[in-house]
């Protein structure tokens, strides 16, 4: 008996697939579009059973408490002071789920997100651009459940049976915010900038000149 060839079509000779299953007579078939990963809600063993790597490529935007804690520290300038586009800095990295241990009992998932936002300096009240970066080990553990022996990893207490990937994500970022945001580079801080005591010197001027003069009287 003559083994059946399969192709694409399953045995040769025989459709597989109903003739409307997303096929042009002229082209080639397109996969259907898939929901977004980062926001479908699935419980962390099945996210580590398949291994699951999620390729971040969202805006601060996307994220409604962040942009929310964001737009508080922008408010605090001058309307036409607050950058534009601000909700638009990419947010980027990966999310990557697994097991911890042998008998494939306790989730884990190593984080890697980066973004940009846009802050206020708490010294000069000047807009800035503040880079943060956050790389985690996390083991995903249910309400009330402990294990030992694994120091490495720092442990996340899921409050649901399922997770969405992106609150992690989100969670991870607001946690990286500065209590005080301040310039990274002080040379580009305004109010420890030469010029601003130079300025700083001359409004004491006055003052001083005044003192002096007073102190010649006496």
């Amino acid at each position: 008996m003559t083994a059946s060839k399969f192709t694409r079509f399953g045995a040769e000779g025989r459709n597989f697939w109903p003739p409307s299953f997303d096929l042009s007579s002229d082209g080639p078939y397109h996969a259907r579009a898939m929901g977004n990963p980062l926001r479908e809600r699935r419980s962390a063993a099945d996210l580590a059973a398949g291994a699951q790597v999620i390729e971040i490529a969202e805006k601060i935007g996307d994220f409604e408490q962040l942009s929310a804690i964001v737009e508080t520290d922008l408010v605090a300038l001058d309307a036409d002071r607050i950058p534009t586009g601000w909700r638009e800095s990419a947010v980027e990295g990966s999310l990557e789920f697994g097991f911890a241990d042998a008998q494939q009992s306790l989730p884990k998932v190593s984080c890697r997100v980066g973004v940009t936002v846009d802050a206020v300096c708490q010294r000069c009240i000047e807009p800035f651009r503040l880079p943060l970066e956050v790389e985690a080990e996390l083991l995903l553990l249910g309400h009330d459940q402990d294990v030992d022996g694994f120091d490495e990893l720092e442990v996340w207490e899921l409050e649901e049976t399922l997770l969405r990937p992106r609150d992690i994500v989100e969670e991870l970022l607001i946690m990286a915010l500065p209590f005080s945001a301040m310039h990274v580079n002080s040379t580009s801080c305004k109010a420890l900038s030469p010029e601003t005591n130079e300025s700083a010197e001359k409004m004491t001027t006055p003052f001083a000149a005044l003192r002096d003069q007073m102190a010649q009287d006496n």
